[in-house]
């Protein structure tokens, strides 16, 4: 049935096709509202937040969830808080999500200088752990 109905469309003219009005729908259904609390956290008390967080990961979903909502903040988390979650996805066993944090890091660095500080820092962390940059793995 079906291909007789394709059949026939296709045998049909071109001229009988006629485009379908697009769908309009109101802006109130299109548009996000963001609700912003009124509460604002320190720089401080957003580092030992998510230190707590990544010490008590127990699974990758976990992981990368905390690590999207760590990095979805206007500001580069510190490197106590790379720490732990570089020792939460070496713990959960997953290598590559310890590698992106490195990729996170570079995006929400304003220079190549702070990043370079961010792997010196992180350096005697990296060697113990076994983590490699993506640079450093050829990528």
């Amino acid at each position: 049935m079906f291909r007789r109905a394709a059949f026939n469309l296709l045998k049909s003219s071109p001229s009988s096709i006629r485009p379908v009005a697009p769908i309009r729908f109101p802006a109130s259904i299109i548009s996000a509202k963001r609700c912003y609390s009124d509460h604002s956290e320190t720089f401080e008390e957003f580092t030992v937040r998510y230190v707590k967080f990544f010490e008590q990961v127990d699974d990758t979903f976990e992981l990368q969830r905390g690590l999207n909502n760590c990095f979805s903040y206007d500001l580069v988390p510190a490197p106590s808080v790379i720490e732990a979650a570089l020792k939460a996805s070496r713990r959960v066993n997953d290598y590559g999500t310890a590698v992106r944090i490195f990729e996170g890091i570079k995006d929400k660095v304003e220079t190549e200088d702070q990043y370079k500080a961010y792997l010196d820092e992180l350096k005697p962390l990296r060697e113990e752990l076994n983590i490699h940059t993506k640079e450093e793995l050829g990528y």
